[in-house]
């Protein structure tokens, strides 16, 4: 039985893949010092060694702000080394599922984003990703692009870690609350993702339905709902273990804290094409946020 690659199994994501990942066949799980996606002829050799069924995508280069400055390392990760992949998808025969980010957006839309909307990122961060994306379609292999929006979880560096860490050192959290997402736990995109394999003919169970090739494409995988920075950690500090000191979060604009990169004022992802072919939607994200605060 082929395998099912997966890379950037340390992450945020790939952490949580790997379980649900090894109920659809054998993983092989490469974290940066097994598969470097800065090295092109290391992802080549890994996977014509390995001939997957599937490669998974979980590696990125996450840090929005220092990709300002580092935007050739953010480049070759996050726009490069997604194309090589389903180069050598392609050539293996195999499906490659991708992430990809909200950022690619503008942020100048009322309403959540589809999967269709025009794509203009605003910082250095979301050009990479968008770049990744268009490598991927232009490489001709079977593909699943999943765009996702304000990951948290309980490992790496994430928003939800942040706050629980600044609750415990100061009395009051300044926090933007006017630009508008959905918090999406890792966990949930993790299940979602091997939800989605399982139900493709060829991966899945011999009863799975979809066709991969007629599925390839764009999805949207965000949690349901929508709210600031500021309603995020206000929630997670009420959902917080009672050691968790309470401090006072006030409400701030963007204006208020610069940062080196800019971000969309509104980064809503509808999820309705993920529902409509396979009948998978992600809970609301107070509802996840206590789950994974649990």
């Amino acid at each position: 039985m082929k395998p099912i690659l997966l890379t950037g199994c340390d992450g945020q994501v790939g952490a949580e893949l790997r379980g649900p990942l090894a109920t659809l066949g054998p993983v092989v799980a490469c974290n940066r010092g097994a598969l470097d996606l800065a090295d092109s002829r290391a992802i080549r050799d890994t996977v014509r060694r390995l001939q997957p069924a599937v490669i998974v995508n979980a590696a990125a280069y996450t840090a929005v702000d220092r990709a300002e400055e580092e935007t050739e390392l953010a480049e070759a990760i996050n726009g490069v080394a997604p194309g090589i992949l389903a180069e050598e998808a392609a050539r293996a025969g195999a499906l490659l599922v991708h992430y990809s980010t909200d950022y690619v957006f503008d942020g100048e839309k009322a309403e959540a984003y589809v999967e269709d909307d025009a794509t203009a990122p605003l910082n250095a961060y979301g050009r990479s990703k968008l770049a990744g994306e268009r490598a991927v379609q232009a490489a001709g292999a079977d593909h699943l692009i999943f765009r996702t929006s304000w990951v948290y979880g309980m490992r790496g560096r994430n928003f939800l870690l942040t706050i629980l860490r600044l609750a415990r050192e100061r009395e009051e959290l300044r926090i933007v609350d006017d630009q508008f997402g959905a918090p999406t736990w890792s966990r949930d995109i993790a299940y979602a993702t091997a939800a989605v394999l399982s139900s493709l003919r060829g991966i899945g169970p011999a009863t799975a339905l979809h066709d991969r090739a007629a599925c390839s494409g764009f999805y949207h995988l965000s949690a349901g709902g929508r709210t600031t920075w500021c309603g995020f950690a206000r929630a997670l500090i009420d959902a917080a273990p009672p050691e968790v000191p309470r401090p006072r979060v006030v409400p701030i604009s963007t204006a208020d804290y610069p940062t080196p990169a800019r971000r969309p004022r509104n980064s809503t992802l509808s999820n309705a094409r993920l529902s409509e072919t396979f009948g998978i939607a992600l809970p609301p994200w107070e509802v996840s946020l206590r789950d994974c605060m649990r």
